[in-house]
């Protein structure tokens, strides 16, 4: 509870830089509102692809803490941030010329693709930045330090809506203006864990210069779970593109679901990083009764968290449209979406923390193949969902396939591994 309660706030924060946009935007009209919905999906398949940055840092540093190896620990972590940042700026240069063909993409009206491509042409030059705070925060909570992160992100996120209602209104850059608050945030927050990093390198006598046997490691070892984050992206994807065939409407309510459904999902996620933190660091002592110990308190808890938080959506289901958004269509949409995501969280705290365990056990092909197997069951089901005629009733139709068929496909793949027997055994094999 030491590392999970740390970091449950700050990944509550991560999310409110979302939601605040996606709040102040709201009042510009359904239409940015919508924008903002298919610009923000396209930057986060984006940073979700390279969530590796993280998740392979966090384990990787942890197992060598728990070798008694401080300071190879670190240096583990500073090649992931130098690797963070060549890969956002090729990623930056790249994206430029590609923005308004990605935005084009999710057929969306005209009106909606303009505003779309002048969010996210501004986003790109944030990118690198976002990328490198990935993989700070993955080095701190392998040194089992979940502290820092939120103190990081809680000065962030205030800032940033400070920014945003600057630019925005204050200055009348409208839509642009939100996204250029963000990206001077996302540098700010970059700097700040650069100095951390520095200083614990210093420190612990961990060389500042990139190793190319070190950044080599951490590509092989993100490659599955560059795969495995790869089928996240595009059941997500899908699931806005089907959003953006019902109407302006139905997207826009869609865009105020998946914000609310993630900063959920991020509350879930605490316990899983907890869990990479702890179980990486049980595997670099060789302790398997640990790893076991973790695993089952981690089971526990994720499923009460996600009751506890299904009841609390439930209970604001009908209230919190107007946080979001003044459009009439969009209000009479949301309360009916939340109910069903309420009902499905319970399933989706269970997955996130097995998710987890496993990452923590570094059993990455294992969840690469299992995302496809989990997209082979989710495609067809929301192929049904696009045939609807009734677009409120789609709508519906659409988030319940989500909360059930999606995530409850991905908590069967993960409880046949976690509960098999042996597998805890060939995690401490590999080392």
């Amino acid at each position: 509870m030491r590392l999970a309660l740390p970091a449950l706030g700050a990944l509550v924060v991560e999310p409110l830089f979302l939601l605040t946009d996606t709040a102040l935007v709201g009042h510009l009209g359904a239409t940015s509102l919508a924008a903002v919905g298919v610009a923000a999906a396209i930057l986060q398949t984006v940073t979700g692809l390279l969530v590796f940055l993280a998740y392979s840092t966090t384990p990787a540093v942890a197992r060598a803490l728990g070798g008694g190896d401080r300071r190879g620990a670190v240096h583990a972590g500073l090649d992931g941030m130098w690797l963070a940042l060549g890969l956002g700026i090729v990623l930056a240069l790249v994206g430029w010329p590609l923005t308004r063909p990605l935005v084009e993409l999710f057929g969306a009206a005209p009106e909606v693709s303009d505003a779309a491509s002048a969010y996210l042409l501004v986003s790109l030059l944030g990118l690198p930045g976002i990328l490198v705070v990935m993989a700070s925060t993955g080095l701190l909570r392998g040194l089992q330090d979940t502290r820092t992160p939120l103190v990081v992100a809680s000065v962030g996120f205030v800032t940033n809506g400070l920014l945003n209602a600057l630019f925005i209104y204050g200055l009348g850059m409208g839509i642009e203006g939100s996204a250029a608050g963000t990206v001077v945030v996302q540098w700010a927050m970059a700097g700040v864990y650069v100095v951390i990093a520095v200083r614990a390198a210093r420190a612990t006598g961990a060389p500042l210069a990139p190793g190319l046997s070190g950044v080599g490691r951490a590509l092989r070892s993100g490659a599955w779970l560059f795969l495995r984050t790869a089928s996240l992206r595009i059941a997500m994807l899908g699931t806005v593109g089907v959003a953006a065939g019902l109407g302006i409407a139905p997207l826009a309510t869609t865009q105020v679901a998946l914000t609310v459904f993630s900063t959920l999902a991020f509350a879930l996620d605490a316990l899983a990083i907890a869990g990479q933190a702890l179980i990486g660091h049980a595997l670099g002592a060789r302790d398997p009764d640990r790893v076991r110990l973790v695993t089952t308190r981690l089971v526990v808890l994720g499923v009460a968290g996600g009751i506890g938080l299904g009841l609390l959506t439930l209970a604001v289901s009908g209230v919190l449209g107007p946080v979001f958004s003044n459009d009439d269509r969009v209000l009479d949409l949301l309360p009916t979406v939340l109910v069903v995501i309420a009902a499905g969280l319970p399933i989706a705290g269970y997955v996130f923390v097995l998710d987890g365990v496993l990452i923590g056990a570094g059993d990455a092909r294992y969840l690469a193949i299992a995302g496809g197997i989990n997209l082979v069951v989710y495609l067809p089901l929301l192929w049904l969902v696009s045939t609807g005629s009734d677009r409120t009733s789609s709508l519906v139709m659409l988030w319940a396939v989500f909360s059930f068929g999606y995530i409850g496909i991905r908590a069967v793949t993960l409880g046949l591994r976690a509960h098999r027997r042996g597998w805890i055994a060939a995690a401490v094999a590999r080392g």
